[in-house]
């Protein structure tokens, strides 16, 4: 699956791989440390928001599991919003919808409007910025895009270091409305960060390849209308293994920060202690995301980057399954450091993986489906974990199964991609192998000229064109390839 890196239809339009890459770069930093660390930092007001409506703990945590949702459930309406009209204006508008509604917020009088506001309409706001700006980097780079991949996610820990702190000085200056209204200021940036997500510029020849491409596709319009989701992603069996792989791993995946400050209250910790643990994890993951973008990136690592998340997702699991096993406060910070590895792992690997699989065409569609996917996940996963807390009253079980289900997500990864992608040895997939065949060729041509017994250079010759224009500028390895 995830060694599915051919992209079988290319834009004809080349990733510049720098320049106002660097630009988009940071732009999409910014957006996903927002989307990412936003729904977190906001939980600093709960507090504030319990007293002033008469509620209770469980009622405003709804505000963060309703941003996580429209990020996550939203897609689909994000792909088609950025098919029809592009990306910068839907994260232009995107940008508007997440300032208007923590502005509006600050004004409610209701924790029911507090959810239609800070949570429907600043959580649409979000996506509508989050999927365009992956969709973005997926087009400046191509060379440097798992380093891009690693460098943008980084942006999530970042943001939730630096939100937080923010979150409880506004709280303790302004009170909650004055920070709901002044986070909705802040959040303006992310219409800078779409003004920044500029159309690339081809050149002459691909000018000319573009037009081509219009003139055929006007031809068809009648026959075939446009597209604005592209449902045809299914039929990619690497794409339906990575769907069903992630689904199972966002079971898991988000459950352990959920509960490790509470199981170190538990184990006698003091408060100032127990939240230290989550900077701890922040803070290694921080790292260990541009990292493991670099090492994605290697020549030799690239074409297999899919294996390289699975291990990512067993050390994950197996990394929950040990801090089972924590009796101490010394073994949840162990653990905290080595799952702050794993996560950043995930984190930078993840859209890389996706990217990879669908190709630059089909990703605004198929990222859209897969955000869906996981949203019924995420729905799922920490609230099981709370009743299964409540049953049994021994965090133990909540990291086990965590740890089951991440690992079984890594294991239907790895073997999905291993068993049912399959490789086809007969055909070339890269610019190195058609160059070699052409010079069996000629060798074999030197070796039948005297028998009279050449090939026909005109077959041969369209055979390689065939195959070039099949296959079109691969940075791939023929052991993973479809």
């Amino acid at each position: 699956m995830g060694a599915v890196v051919i992209d079988d239809n290319p834009s004809p339009i080349k990733a510049p791989d720098g320049g106002w890459s660097w630009a988009v770069l940071f732009g999409c930093f910014v957006i996903t440390g927002f989307s990412y660390a936003f729904p977190k930092a906001v939980s600093v007001f709960f507090k504030e928001l319990i007293r002033e409506f008469g509620v209770g703990y469980s009622d405003t945590a709804w505000i963060s599991s309703i941003l996580l949702a429209m990020l996550y459930g939203t897609g689909p309406l994000c792909s088609i919003c950025v098919n029809r009209f592009g990306c910068r204006p839907v994260m232009m508008v995107g940008g508007l919808f997440a300032s208007l509604g923590m502005v509006c917020a600050s004004f409610c009088t209701s924790i029911i409007t507090v959810y239609l506001t800070a949570g429907v309409i600043t959580g649409l706001g979000l996506a509508l910025n989050f999927q365009p700006s992956l969709i973005m980097l997926n087009r400046y780079f191509d060379k440097r895009r798992p380093l891009a991949n690693g460098l943008a996610a980084a942006g999530s820990p970042v943001f939730l270091c630096c939100l937080s702190p923010l979150g409880q000085i506004l709280q303790h200056k302004f009170g909650w409305r004055g920070g709901f209204l002044i986070l909705g200021g802040l959040l303006l940036n992310c219409c800078a960060c779409g003004a920044l997500m500029r159309p690339l510029e081809p050149t002459k020849e691909e000018k000319q390849k573009i037009k081509e491409k219009e003139i055929e596709e006007s031809k068809d319009l009648q026959k075939k209308p446009r597209k604005l989701l592209d449902f045809t992603v299914f039929r990619d069996r690497g794409f339906v293994i990575y769907t069903i792989a992630a689904s199972i791993m966002v079971l898991g995946l988000f459950v352990p920060p959920v509960f490790v400050v509470s199981y170190a209250k538990d184990l006698g910790t003091e408060d100032t202690k127990a939240a230290f643990l989550l900077t701890i994890l922040g803070f290694v993951d921080i790292f260990a995301r541009p990292t493991c973008g670099v090492i994605a990136g290697l020549k030799w690592v690239r074409p297999r980057c899919v294996y390289l998340m699975g291990f990512a997702m067993i050390f994950n699991g197996f990394t929950d399954l040990m801090g089972s096993m924590s009796d101490t406060y010394g073994g949840l910070v162990v653990f905290c450091i080595f799952f702050g590895i794993s996560y950043g792992m995930v984190g930078a690997l993840q859209f890389e993986v996706l990217m990879a699989i669908v190709g630059t065409q089909r990703f605004s569609s198929a990222i859209g489906l897969v955000l869906l996917a996981e949203a019924i996940a995420v729905f799922i996963g920490p609230p099981s974990a709370g009743k299964i807390l409540d049953a049994t009253h021994r965090y133990m079980f909540v990291f086990l199964i965590a740890g089951v289900e991440v690992t079984i997500s890594a294991i239907v990864l790895t073997t999905g991609n291993f068993f049912c992608i399959k490789k086809k040895p007969e055909e070339p997939h890269c610019k190195e192998e058609v160059a070699e065949i052409g010079e069996l060729h000629k060798l074999q041509e030197k070796a039948t000229e005297g028998e009279g017994e050449k090939p026909e250079a005109a077959e041969t010759d369209q055979f390689l064109k065939e195959e070039d224009k099949q296959n079109g500028e691969v940075v791939t390895n023929p052991e993973t390839c479809v």
